[in-house]
């Protein structure tokens, strides 16, 4: 038998972690958010949506799971501005994956901007101290993803997540961008 793998997304300060198939961001700490606080186009600087916790969840059978990668097609098509784009947590040396005794939750103005997870002040406490910049997700393809988790997982649990984050600039285009598909590979025995 294989293992059943599920993606998840953190919400809250507990968390509360909720199996998705889809992803919206948007300027609250919401799983499911619909169209309610959506990012708005900034008169000035930038707006961020509140980041985004993805971790596999590993069950059924299997002896372990390594190798966690996270990739996109190589194109994020999203009318974010100048600058702006999908980025993704990243540590100065091994995994860049965050995990679960250092999640964090989301926070910002709620309606208006996320903080940014570089944030010296209010950012992801796991990244910001960092010197690697978020990473533009498009830059992360097949032949060169980001390494979420390393580690051997050999029962149920959660790998490490990644942690995303929309970045909105002053010459973004508004409405509802195209649906993007992002994809997590491992290695399993």
């Amino acid at each position: 038998m294989a293992a059943t793998v599920a993606v998840k997304e953190a919400n809250g300060a507990g968390p509360t972690w909720t199996t998705k198939t889809a992803v919206r961001f948007c300027t609250a700490d919401a799983h499911d958010p619909g169209t309610d606080n959506p990012i708005p186009i900034p008169d000035a600087d930038n707006n961020y949506s509140y980041w985004k916790s993805l971790a596999l969840d590993l069950s059924g059978t299997f002896t372990k799971i390594n190798n966690v990668r996270f990739y996109s097609d190589g194109t994020i098509g999203w009318s974010c501005g100048t600058g702006g784009g999908l980025f993704v947590g990243q540590r100065d040396a091994g995994d860049h994956g965050c995990p679960d005794v250092s999640y964090e939750q989301a926070a910002g103005t709620e309606g208006t901007t996320g903080y940014e997870i570089k944030d010296n002040t209010n950012g992801h406490d796991y990244y910001k101290g960092q010197t690697a910049a978020v990473k533009d997700v498009a830059t992360c393809t097949s032949g060169s993803p980001i390494t979420v988790d390393s580690g051997d997982h050999t029962s149920a649990e959660r790998t490490k997540h990644v942690v995303l984050q929309v970045k909105v600039a002053t010459d973004a285009t508004q409405g509802e961008q195209t649906d993007e598909t992002l994809t997590f590979k491992y290695d399993e025995i």
